[in-house]
């Protein structure tokens, strides 16, 4: 395998980790959230915190690293339209997600307090899950421009 082989392989499977524990997250958080369940929406918020650090941190910190060397590669210069492009959406993408894990682990903890004490869930927590849950639609869209930026390239 060569150099750039490698670099592209990490840079799709951290896309592709990046987009689907995005997903996952959502889909597993929001199902807690309905359930009404203080307890299971305390443990979902413990993981779907972890999850994030680990596997999104991860991935956050790869896709620019490699997206850039695989351009300089190619020959694409970095002032390319779409690769400029993909990096104002990456920032847009990162100033949604930044907010959202402060707000996941503030979740998280109000979702254990009250679980422990048997408490329902209080109006900050709510307050917090909408801002949340805004703030991911346009994350999940920015990330869907990334993905049609980096396989289109138009204008290349």
């Amino acid at each position: 395998m060569t150099w750039y082989l490698l670099v592209k392989w990490v840079h799709i499977v951290s896309s592709t980790v990046l987009f689907g524990t995005g997903v996952g997250i959502a889909f597993f958080f929001v199902r807690a959230q309905r359930s009404g369940n203080v307890e299971t929406i305390a443990s979902v918020g413990r993981d779907v915190v972890f999850a994030d650090m680990v596997f999104t941190g991860t991935a956050v910190i790869l896709q620019p690293a490699t997206g850039m060397a695989l351009a300089l590669m190619a020959g694409f210069p970095l002032t390319a339209p779409w690769l400029l492009a993909s990096m104002v959406l990456y920032l847009f993408v990162g100033c949604c997600w930044l907010p959202v894990v402060w707000l996941q682990i503030r979740m998280r903890d109000l979702a254990a307090a009250a679980a422990v004490t048997l408490n329902p869930l209080p109006s900050q927590y709510r307050r917090y899950y909408r801002w949340w849950f805004a703030l991911g639609w346009p994350a999940f869209l920015g990330v869907l421009g990334i993905f049609y930026l980096m396989v289109a390239k138009p204008n290349a």
